[in-house]
């Protein structure tokens, strides 16, 4: 038996992994533990949790990996700033403190931390690291139903490479092809996310959200278009990049783009954080979006013809970008397609592990093609009913206790079919960015306010942000142009005919506001300004309470889709504890909340009379 760890840290996204035999036993993210966004501290709170849940001591591991090779990375550091030297000296002596001091000396940094949480013999439990992208590589093709893949992992960058194609085959893994530093997909996408008044490294889903806005025709975008492709980025047929330096300051800088040309370039200022989103700025997010889902064709082309494979598997923080994904699902360059759910850099810690089990401990590996092994992404913690009422004792809460669950499920329901926001926590936490049913925040779909309520009033964040559906898994066709399963939320499909409403032939001139309050389908709450939605097809075989409340909801209305959004607000992770639930339940306008057996309200028990202002048949094939 091995048991290995996995650890990503000290640039963001830290998390911890624990495998037995190859089988994911925990996988949790530090930030949620500690409740601090993206942190990248040392995961020992999540490390501690793991070796919980794997009913082990520190001493009891084969192996413990890092996610990265720092020496790799500091070579980088070094020869980037010496090339483009004298430029960067005030990045050069701002970086290099914390190298000399702490990360040129990883393995002492690792070995330190570990020794706040026990005692371990270093001769015996090994200390491995891994490459950022063959973590990244592994994450998706060891975890993935397939005996063999291509394998294509794109983000900003790892040690040198920032973007690779791979083979994988059984228990190996072999590097076809690299992209490096300093040309980057991530790093270019990074770079509007910044001059869109938007965080690096968090923001990008925001710059995501924000492209459908854009008028794909309006001669501003195009022009846009063209000003990416001539002066930024010369995109090859193969998919390989290179970025003008003379735009951008990354490399060697504290920002990501030198604002005077950007600004002379494109004709507009940069946006500040808090500044009013111009329909400008939807077209450039527009413009990015279409050039980048141009390269990860060229990627994924290039990767199907290096490798003949008939399956894809996709990892980096740009295989979070779920509206490429879904055209890259369109394209049918690939018959199958798997996507790692926890594809950033929290991910590293699983794929550096999975590394050591199949390729340097040459462990036998075999897929049955069908499954994959990340068990819905439920791998974080869970808590008993002990926990809860340790909670309402603590809080005086107002709550009811369902000792059926089937009772509880069709009461909340009810509550949802009439226009209330459900705080929805049951069993493990999700690994990865996304609450697919466990950390989550539900609403009726059908709602035509629901969107604009959620966005404003629970979760405090921008009122152009969508929400994904949940959606029945044997009935996502009635709504999706979907040929794939979507368990972890990561395609974007068009929603189908049937429940599109006409809207005005001047749609897309509409300004940005006018266009985000069309009523466009019968499910509004999820349909974005382009027709589409970010998908989850839920499975009873990996979630079967969530799973039975949309059941239920469709028995109700005849609608077997509910919104979805994560169980956190705005600037906070997912919430991972009950207590973390209660704290968020109270400071929002959720009307429940329900955690494990229990409903949860503000000020009185439910008025289970029903109402019908929202209840809309479906016909269901």
């Amino acid at each position: 038996m091995k048991r290995i760890l996995g650890i990503s840290a000290f640039f963001h996204d830290s998390s911890a992994v624990l495998l037995e035999d190859g089988k994911i036993i925990a996988a949790v993210q530090e930030e949620r533990f500690t409740r601090e966004k993206h942190t990248e501290k040392f995961p020992i709170n999540s490390i501690k949790y793991c070796l919980e849940a794997g009913n082990i001591e520190l001493d009891e591991l084969d192996a413990i990996v890092f996610y990265e090779k720092p020496f790799l990375k500091f070579e980088r550091l070094i020869e980037t700033y010496y090339t483009f030297a004298p430029k960067g000296i005030l990045s050069f002596l701002k970086a290099m403190p914390s190298w000399l001091n702490e990360k040129l000396f990883l393995k002492k940094t690792i070995k330190d931390e570990l020794s706040k949480i026990g005692f371990y013999d270093r001769k015996r439990t090994k200390l491995l690291f891994s490459e950022h992208h063959l973590s990244h590589a592994a994450s998706a093709f060891f975890s993935s139903p397939f005996n063999e893949s291509a394998i294509l992992t794109i983000d900003g960058v790892g040690e040198w490479t920032t973007a690779s194609i791979a083979m994988g085959s059984n228990n190996s893994i072999k590097i076809l092809k690299e992209l490096h530093f300093p040309h980057s997909v991530g790093l270019l996408y990074s770079a509007f996310t910044y001059f869109l008044g938007f965080s690096v490294n968090s923001g990008e889903y925001k710059l995501m959200g924000l492209a459908p806005y854009g008028n794909p025709n309006h001669c501003e975008t195009l022009r846009f278009i063209d000003i990416i492709k001539k002066s930024l980025v010369d995109i090859k047929e193969d998919g390989s990049i290179r970025i003008n330096q003379k735009y951008f300051t990354y490399a060697t800088g504290l920002k990501m783009v030198r604002l005077n040309k950007w600004e002379h370039l494109f004709g507009i200022k940069c946006r500040k954080a808090e500044d009013e989103i111009l329909q400008s700025h939807s077209n450039l997010a527009f413009a990015i979006q279409k050039v980048t889902e141009e390269i990860v064709l060229k990627m994924a082309q290039t990767a199907k013809s290096l490798t003949n494979s008939t399956n894809l598997c996709l990892a980096g923080g740009v295989a979070l970008n779920c509206v490429a994904n879904g055209v890259l699902l369109r394209s049918n360059i690939f018959k199958n397609i798997f996507i790692q759910p926890a594809s950033g850099d929290a991910g590293g810690a699983l794929g550096a592990a999975l590394s050591v089990n199949f390729m340097y401990y040459e462990n036998p590996r075999i897929s049955d093609e069908q499954n994959d092994i990340m068990q819905g992404a439920f791998l974080g913690p869970d808590f008993s009913n002990r926990d809860i009422e340790k909670l309402n004792r603590k809080t005086l809460a107002e709550f009811q206790h369902f000792k059926d669950f089937d009772v509880l499920s069709k009461n909340v329901a009810d509550l949802i079919s009439i226009g209330n926001i459900v705080g929805w926590f049951q069993g493990r936490m999700e690994f990865g960015p996304r609450a697919l049913g466990n950390r989550s925040i539900l609403g009726d779909a059908r709602n035509n306010e629901m969107q604009k309520k959620l966005n404003l009033k629970i979760k405090n964040r921008e009122g152009f942000r969508p929400f994904a559906p949940s959606v029945l898994s044997e009935d996502a066709h009635i709504f999706f142009d979907l040929k794939e399963k979507s368990p972890y939320m990561l395609f974007v499909a068009n929603i189908n005919n049937e429940i599109k409403h006409e809207v005005s032939k001047d749609y897309e001139d509409f300004d940005f506001w006018k266009k985000l309050y069309v009523q466009r389908s019968d499910v509004p709450a999820i349909t974005h300004v382009d027709f589409s939605a970010r998908v989850q097809t839920v499975h009873k075989e990996t979630n079967p309470k969530y799973h039975q409340l949309i059941s239920d909801f469709k028995n109700l209305t005849g609608c077997p889709l509910i919104v979805n959004t994560s169980f956190n607000v705005r600037g906070e992770p997912i919430v991972c504890s009950p207590e973390d639930a209660y704290i968020c339940f109270m400071s929002t306008d959720m009307d429940y909340l329900v955690i494990n057996d229990y409903l949860y309200c503000k000020t009185e028990q439910p008025n289970w009379e029903r109402k019908d202002k929202w209840k809309i048949k479906f016909k269901l094939d």
